[in-house]
């Protein structure tokens, strides 16, 4: 159907072109209603078959905006996110999955579009506010992206009281300028009683709180202990140093490493956890894992991809314990290039459970540390000369390195925010990152040199639109990227960054170069990952807390030679929706993290009204300024309480720029603001400006 010479048929005239037998027509047929479910193919209104992209239409997922309009990003590689006018989203809702139809479009100009049908609804469940009427009640979404309000009637409030939170399920879509419909399934509590907001978060984003019994039934039945009978048969590292180093508060340890010296260079081992022998393929514990895609790290709980009993006890590497692994053992010299490897399946006993913090103060000398862990100081200082190595390597090829200040709330026992204070990104940090990095590329080359299936962790190039845009944008600035804008390399991304290391608008370019670029995502093609420059990426190193990783283990035990079961079989037919799977679950754990810090950083500052602070203007719009404060914490210097003049807003320039006074207001530009309202339920601060 994608060849030129293929022209639309009907189903009858395919079944004649395929010489399908009587006794398989309806067979034929179901098989062609399901690939038009998925729009793999699309029925004509003259009933004939064709495939979406010569038929100038695109597949893909609407992403809905605050203000009414949404893109289709295309489920195909590579193709423009396709812009949808209010008007012309014809009942479909944020994160719908649709087919869309292009308009003509002059060249240069963005790609637009129209819905003309919905393959699947997203949203069958929508968490809001009830706000009751005499007849009827609206539930407003907490989403602002969907677009609608849903209509309840009185019958239908479930017992819910005004101003509580519910979750609503929709009875019936919607239809030109007809809200949809829907019955409260699930009161959540007022909107303002402690507990709901990250609830309301958590029920918007469909995570899954309790683990079905059945799930429990079967983790229960896995061993609390590593027998000689599993040993049997895998390589022995048991007499290594291997140590785990992650945060303080961790306690699903997924990967394990150790270093030694050889004459050309570094042996690294990476060991990780081997989830895959204890949750099988067709299991109870697989469908679950599938289910949830991810581990979803919120401001104030982990909830996780399995149960504790596997999570935090036999699947984690935990120290002075016999441990199953996955294990890649590479001989990097002394450029950092991988010259030979061993993927094993092994066992191994980690000496100690070392943190990030304890290894950076090592490295720093910090001599109680030091005498604490004597013998394992020699063994960081190579990690650390190890992970500058592999780190070089990587700048040189021309991987971009968004080096962001990251922010952590701190909570008390009650759940209340009492600090937001900077998490630093040390060393300690860096060693895991390489190591976990050059094991990941590792993997994914081996099998992308097998020509065997496999799930890829890509990142396309950015659209040529954005790279315009970015041009334009860091020209204010006085740089440029270098190269052909239509092919930009990631190395000339990374130059520029490196330019504007220093100044105070830093952050600022840094943070504007990254929305311009894809989101990563999983795939079963491979077409490399475009921000660490790598031809071959994957994700193989925390099957603990990300189904993709368990995915790659299943590949790796099948490839060592173990029998294939046929639920496993059944998985690698369904790769390409096993991959999008898991990139949507991705995306909403990680909108769901992202919302519930907000939420505490905003709470965070409600007890700070009237107080001053520093900051720097962070955006520039024709409604005023956002301005950054140095905890992270962003708020908006509305245009209307700049009594001082008559601003314009210079789009080109971003800047305001006063008609009288001429006074200028850019981007990055230092300010000091005071805090002058809060609004928890949008999550957002009202400042001024404070002059001298």
């Amino acid at each position: 159907m994608s060849k030129k010479a293929y022209s639309p048929l009907t189903l009858a005239e395919l079944q004649q072109a395929f010489s399908i037998p009587e006794d398989q027509k309806e067979q034929f047929e179901k098989l062609l209603r399901e690939m038009e479910a998925r729009g793999q193919v699309v029925k004509t209104r003259w009933n004939r078959y064709g495939v979406p992209q010569r038929m100038n239409l695109v597949v893909g997922r609407v992403q809905g905006h605050p203000k009414g309009f949404a893109f289709v990003i295309p489920d195909a590689e590579g193709q423009d996110d396709v812009y949808i006018a209010p008007g012309d989203l014809n009942g479909a809702m944020h994160n719908d999955r649709v087919i869309a139809r292009l308009h003509s479009r002059s060249k240069g100009a963005k790609v637009e579009g129209e819905v003309i049908r919905i393959l699947e609804r997203f949203n069958t469940t929508v968490v809001g506010t009830l706000e009751k009427g005499k007849k009827y009640g609206l539930v407003v979404p907490d989403d602002n992206r969907l677009g609608y309000d849903i209509f309840v009637s009185k019958e239908d409030y479930g017992g819910a009281v005004n101003q509580e939170k519910v979750v609503v399920e929709i009875t019936r879509w919607p239809e030109g300028r007809r809200n949809p419909e829907g019955r409260v399934i699930q009161r959540l509590g007022h909107k303002d009683a402690p507990g709901t907001d990250i609830l309301s978060i958590i029920y918007k984003h469909q995570l899954p709180l309790e683990f079905p019994r059945e799930v429990l039934r079967e983790a229960e039945r896995v061993p609390e202990f590593v027998t000689p009978q599993e040993m049997a048969g895998r390589t022995d590292f048991r007499h290594l140093d291997i140590i785990t180093i992650d945060g303080e508060d961790a306690r699903d340890l997924d990967d394990a490493v150790h270093v030694s010296k050889t004459e050309t260079g570094y042996r690294l081992g990476v060991h990780i956890a081997d989830v895959s022998h204890y949750v099988r393929p067709g299991s109870a514990l697989d469908a679950e894992a599938l289910h949830r895609g991810t581990s979803v790290y919120l401001v104030d709980r982990v909830i996780p991809m399995l149960p504790e009993r596997l999570s935090n006890g036999i699947c984690s590497l935990n120290p002075r314990q016999d441990r199953l692994t996955v294990s890649l053992v590479m001989d990097i010299d002394s450029r950092g290039a991988v010259v030979g490897y061993q993927l094993v399946k092994g066992v191994i006993c980690t000496r100690e459970r070392m943190t990030y913090t304890d290894v950076y103060g090592i490295l720093q000398g910090d001599p109680d540390l030091c005498r604490r862990y004597s013998h394992l100081v020699d063994q960081l200082k190579l990690m650390e000369e190890l992970a500058i190595i592999l780190l070089e390597r990587r700048m040189q090829r021309g991987a971009i390195d968004f080096d962001f200040p990251e922010t952590k709330v701190v909570l008390d026992d009650r759940g209340r925010p009492v600090d937001i204070v900077h998490r630093p990104r040390t060393m300690a940090e860096r060693i895991i990152e390489e190591f976990m990095l050059v094991a990941n590329e590792t993997v994914a080359e081996h099998f992308a040199h097998l020509d065997s299936p496999f799930i890829y962790r890509i990142h396309e190039k950015p659209a040529t639109e954005k790279i315009l845009e970015l041009n334009r944008f860091i020209h204010n600035f006085g740089h440029r990227i270098k190269g052909k804008k239509d092919d930009v390399h990631p190395k000339a991304l990374q130059q520029m960054l490196n330019e504007a290391q220093g100044q105070p608008y830093y952050r600022l370019l840094s943070t504007v170069t990254l929305r311009s670029m894809r989101q990563a995502k999983y795939s079963e093609r491979n077409v490399g990952h475009f921000g660490l420059a790598a031809q071959y990426y994957t994700h193989f190193t925390a099957p603990i807390r990300r189904y993709p990783d368990l995915l790659v283990h299943r590949f790796i035990t099948y490839w060592l030679g173990e029998k294939e079961p046929k639920a496993w079989q059944a998985q690698v037919k369904k790769l390409k929706d096993l991959a999008e799977h898991c990139s949507r679950r991705e995306r909403g754990a990680e909108e769901a993290d992202r919302e519930s810090v907000d939420l505490k950083k905003v709470e965070y500052m409600a007890d700070r009204l009237g107080e001053t602070f520093p900051g720097i203007i962070s955006g520039v719009t024709a409604f005023g300024l956002f301005v950054e404060l140095e905890n992270g914490v962003e708020g908006l210097v509305h245009i209307s309480t700049m009594h001082d003049d008559y601003y314009q807003f210079h789009e080109k320039m971003y800047s305001l720029v006063g008609e009288r006074r001429r006074k200028v207001f850019r981007l990055a530009d230092p300010v000091t603001v005071k805090l002058i309202k809060v609004n928890k339920e949008t999550r957002t601060l009202d400042f001024v400006l404070v002059t001298e």
